[in-house]
C-alpha cells in the first residue's frame, strides 16, 4: 500500500501541466528574438493570438519615417531657421526632416508640445507655432488636395509658411497587408496626417480602410469602437502621439525606431527596416497558442491513463518518476517544435 501511494504520488507531479505553457513561451518569445521580435510581456503572444484587426500608423510605421522637404526653396531662409528651432526639441519625423533641411542650429527654449498638434512658444511679440494647419494657422487657406505631408509654421507679423514632405512606404508594406489580410484581419490606416497623404498612402498599400487627421483620442475612439463591434485590434505605431492608442489595444507592436514612449507601451518592439516580423510574429503567436493546447491535452491524457495505472498498483515508484519525466519531456518536445 505504502509503494503505491508513493507511485501515485510521483506520477501525478503536475510537472507536465506546469511546463505546458511556459516551455512553449520560451520557444516563441526565442524564435522572434532571433527574427528581431523583442517580446516584452509574458501574456503579449495569448493576446496577439487573438487579434482579428490591424491599425496602424502612417508616418514611421507603414513609412520609413525618414521623410524628406519637398519645397526648400519656396521658404525664405529666415522662416526656416525660426521654424527648425522648434522642431529641434521633438523627435517626430517630419520635425526631423526640417532640421535636417536647415541644418546646424540651437534648439528654441520653452517650446511646449500639444500632443497630436504641434509645438508652440511664446515670444514677446506674440506666439509661434509649428504643426498641422488646425493648429498653426487656422486662419490659412485649405491645404492644397496633394498627397504629400505638411506642417505649417505661424509667426507674428508674419503669414503662415506651408511645409511639403515625402516619405516611402517600407519596401515590404504592401505585401504585409496582404499577408495579414490573408490571415484573416482586417487593415485600415489611422494617421493624423492630413487626410489627402492618408489616402495616397493606403492607395500605395493596398488598404481600402483609412482615416486621416486623427488626434491621440481619436485613435482610442476607433480601438474603442472595435472593441464595441466585438474585434481584438492590434496596434502599430511608433511617434509620441501613438503611446496612448498602444496602450488601449487589446494587443500592440512598434518599430525599433520608435520614440521610447511608444516602444514602453507597446507589447512587441520590431527591428529592421521591414514589416514581416509583424506577420511573423502574428504567426508564432497563433502556432504557440496551439502547441500551448496540445501541451494541455498530453497532460490531461498522461493523468487520465498514468493514475488509474498506479492506483492499481500496476507501477512501481521508479516507473512512475520514468513516466513522470517522460510526460514532461513529452511537452517541452512538442513546444520545440515552434523553433522552426
Amino acid at each position: 500500500a505504502l509503494l503505491n501511494a508513493v507511485a501515485v504520488l510521483i506520477i501525478t507531479c503536475p510537472c507536465a501541466l506546469g511546463l505546458a505553457a511556459p516551455a512553449v513561451q520560451v520557444v516563441a518569445t526565442g524564435r522572434l528574438f532571433k527574427r528581431g521580435v523583442f517580446v516584452k510581456s509574458g501574456d503579449a503572444l495569448e493576446r496577439l493570438a487573438q487579434v482579428d484587426a490591424v491599425v496602424m500608423d502612417k508616418t514611421g510605421t507603414l513609412t520609413l519615417g525618414r521623410p524628406r522637404l519637398l519645397n526648400p526653396a519656396d521658404v525664405p531662409a529666415e522662416t526656416l531657421t525660426a521654424a527648425a528651432a522648434l522642431a529641434r526639441t521633438s523627435r517626430h519625423p517630419l520635425s526631423r526632416a526640417l532640421v535636417e533641411a536647415a541644418g546646424p542650429g540651437e534648439p528654441a527654449k520653452d517650446v511646449r508640445e500639444a500632443p497630436g498638434e504641434g509645438l508652440e512658444r511664446d515670444t514677446p511679440s506674440g506666439s509661434v507655432r509649428l504643426g498641422r494647419r488646425s493648429f498653426a494657422a487656422p486662419e490659412a487657406n485649405a491645404s492644397e488636395p496633394d498627397g504629400a505631408s505638411e506642417l505649417w509654421f505661424a509667426a507674428p507679423g508674419a503669414a503662415p509658411v506651408r511645409f511639403l514632405f515625402a516619405d516611402a512606404l517600407r519596401a515590404d508594406a504592401k505585401a504585409a497587408v496582404e499577408a495579414l489580410k490573408a490571415r484573416g484581419m482586417s487593415v485600415e490606416l489611422a494617421s493624423g496626417d492630413r487626410p489627402a497623404a492618408v489616402a495616397a498612402a493606403a492607395r500605395e498599400a493596398g488598404l481600402d480602410a483609412f482615416s486621416g487627421g486623427l488626434t491621440p483620442q481619436g485613435k482610442i475612439a476607433r480601438l474603442e469602437q472595435l472593441r464595441a463591434e466585438g474585434r481584438k485590434p492590434l496596434m502599430v505605431g511608433d511617434g509620441l502621439n501613438d503611446a496612448a492608442p498602444l496602450a488601449a489595444a487589446h494587443a500592440s507592436a512598434s518599430p525599433g525606431s520608435a520614440v521610447d514612449a511608444s516602444q514602453a507601451a507597446a507589447d512587441l518592439v520590431i527591428q529592421g527596416q521591414t514589416l514581416s516580423p509583424l506577420v511573423e510574429a502574428v504567426d508564432v503567436a497563433r502556432a504557440a497558442r496551439s502547441r500551448i493546447l496540445e501541451n494541455f491535452g498530453l497532460a490531461v491524457v498522461y493523468n487520465m491513463i498514468a493514475v488509474p495505472v498506479a492506483m492499481l498498483g500496476l507501477v512501481t515508484p521508479l516507473i512512475a518518476a520514468l513516466a513522470m519525466a517522460g510526460s514532461s519531456l513529452l511537452v517541452t518536445l512538442n513546444a520545440l517544435r515552434l523553433q522552426t
